[in-house]
């Protein structure tokens, strides 16, 4: 077996891979004799089928099935010799000449980026300092009591914080538009939920009233056909509610998993869920800035087989967070984004190499009980995790994550910024 390889453009690389004639014919006659004990042809008893008769019968088929399992035999072994690390699958073509006894196959495809590995040496990455004070948990349990809130009818006109029920149909230059009406429909005022002007507009409203609603699309408007152009909307008043906190009784803490109705332990286990909320923040904004820097420092030409397979993933977990619709997706809707996680992956996958990062059993575990905490019942979430090696292997792929973040912080410049609760989950919410 001969083998040669040529450097195209980019990553690309074709791959002549020639056989010994010998061994093909040799094969090739192998098959033909087992055909030859099963070939029926007219004039000739089972069996008693002529070689000759049978290569030129058969010899053109046998010679490709006998050519494509060399291929599978043969193609590792060459890629092998040659040291090349395959992006994606590779496109074979047979280049056979069986009067001069050339039998050979081109493959092309993409080899894997050689990245000469920088560190974060130079680079600035700033870690947050916050802490969980007793105002943020004040602010916390506020916001469970808003989530839980009641709605009840009133007789007075409307005000910020109360939910109107409304029908309206919009117009734009007199005529209606798609989309621009709607019946029963509850609004809060001050939720932001419409557009901007329009629930300032229903403030002093009272059930009954009818008013005229005039708005400005904004310019960023996602349906193009209706940014940035005025709309009129005539609203109907249906009805108008005023809000109801719960009260801090033993039923709202029970709803919470506090059976005994304690404040004190409500309180604990909100501040307990608060400041584990914070260190995945924390964590998750200094990753966020480790992975800019590692990709900023490394230049990576990108093998487009897997820029291709990304956006092909990406585009079917669009679909099945949309629920399964058929719709049809450009693939430059997913572009930006593929070419970055394959960057990232190329990059990562180079600094566990070079550092043979490794997570011990005991760190698995104890980001697997982390992970769990946050479920009603974590021993479920641990043996759901232990049960399967596959779910397991994305555990551990955090944990492999999490020993790159923290080799390559060894090399930036860490710098503490003071920060907050609110202003660490607000940014990440946004």
């Amino acid at each position: 077996m001969q083998v040669t390889v040529e450097a195209g453009e980019g990553l690309a690389r074709r791959m002549t891979v020639e056989l010994p004639a010998d061994d093909v014919e040799q094969q090739v006659d192998q098959k033909l004799r087992e055909v030859a004990r099963q070939a029926r042809l007219p004039g000739f008893r089972p069996g008693k089928v002529p070689m000759r008769v049978l290569r030129q019968r058969f010899g053109e088929s046998v010679r490709g099935e006998v050519l494509g399992e060399m291929v599978q035999s043969t193609f590792p072994q060459a890629v092998a010799e040659q040291e090349l690390r395959l992006a994606g699958q590779p496109q074979i073509e047979p280049d056979i000449d069986a009067e001069s006894g050339r039998y050979a196959y081109v493959a092309r495809f993409e080899v894997l980026p050689e990245i000469d590995l920088h560190d974060l040496t130079g680079k600035r990455i700033a870690r947050p300092v916050a802490e969980v004070a007793d105002a943020d948990v004040d602010r916390m349990i506020e916001r469970l009591r808003e989530q839980r809130r009641t709605f009840e009818d009133v007789e007075r006109p409307a005000q910020s914080g109360d939910r109107l029920t409304i029908s309206f149909t919009g117009s734009i230059d007199g005529e209606p538009f798609e989309g621009g009406s709607g019946e029963h429909r509850q609004l809060v005022l001050g939720s932001g939920t419409f557009i901007p002007g329009f629930e300032e507009q229903l403030e002093g409203a009272s059930a009954g009233d009818e008013r005229v609603v005039e708005v400005t699309f904004p310019e960023d408007y996602q349906n193009s056909e209706l940014a940035g152009r005025a709309a009129q909307f005539q609203v109907s008043v249906e009805a108008v509610a005023e809000p109801h906190l719960p009260d801090l009784d033993a039923d709202f803490m029970t709803a919470f998993g506090i059976e005994d109705g304690d404040f004190e332990r409500f309180r604990a286990d909100v501040r307990a869920n608060m400041e584990r909320e914070l260190k995945q923040r924390i964590q998750s904004n200094v990753k966020s800035q480790v992975m800019d820097a590692l990709l900023e420092a490394n230049p990576v030409d990108l093998p487009a087989a897997l820029i291709n397979e990304e956006i092909q993933s990406l585009k079917q977990q669009t679909l099945q967070s949309a629920g399964g619709v058929d719709i049809d997706l450009p693939n430059e809707l997913f572009a930006e984004s593929a070419a970055r996680r394959v960057k990232l992956g190329l990059v990562v996958a180079e600094v566990v190499k070079r550092y043979e990062l490794k997570p011990s059993e005991e760190r698995v575990r104890e980001l697997v009980e982390e992970l769990a905490a946050t479920y009603e019942r974590p021993e479920d979430f641990i043996r759901y995790h232990y049960a399967d090696q596959q779910r397991l292997a994305a555990v551990e792929s955090l944990a492999v994550e999490e020993l790159v973040v923290e080799r390559m912080l060894e090399t930036a410049e860490v710098e503490e910024e003071s920060s907050s609760f609110d202003a660490l989950t607000e940014s990440s919410d946004g």
